[in-house]
């Protein structure tokens, strides 16, 4: 009679992709090299508050993207699943310069408030509420 093979027992060896560990160690190193990079830029490289922004936005993308695809293993599903993060971070994206667009739209009416009165530290509408 066959033994039959019972739920602790049985491998699952069709499920999942597995990573070889070099792989892992390689994004891993760029991974590190990227911050060193982020961290690097602010010392020594000065593009201006809105290009070290940029800049240190671009390659916290990357960062994110190569952790989703290897850590995560999204390289290895399914393409629908790209797509999906694609469109996310496409969105976030979208949402920061659109915040960062309006932010400058304003920037210039905070500069004159401060001008009028340099001890103001906060908005008008939360020095009436004090």
């Amino acid at each position: 009679m066959a033994e039959q093979a019972t739920h602790g027992s049985h491998q699952h060896d069709d499920v999942g992709h597995h990573v070889p560990l070099w792989l892992l160690a390689a994004v891993l190193l760029v991974l590190l090299v990227l911050t060193f990079i982020t961290v690097g830029s602010v010392w020594w490289i000065d593009l201006g508050h809105t290009g070290n922004l940029l800049m240190a936005m671009i390659i916290a993308t990357i960062k994110g993207t190569l952790v989703a695809l290897y850590f995560m293993h999204l390289r290895y599903d399914k393409p629908i699943i790209a797509i999906i993060l694609i469109a996310a971070l496409f969105f976030v994206a979208l949402f920061t310069i659109v915040a960062l667009i309006d932010t400058g739209q304003y920037q210039p009416d905070i500069t004159d408030y401060r001008a009028v009165d340099p001890d103001a530290r906060s908005a008008p509408l939360l020095q009436l509420q004090q």
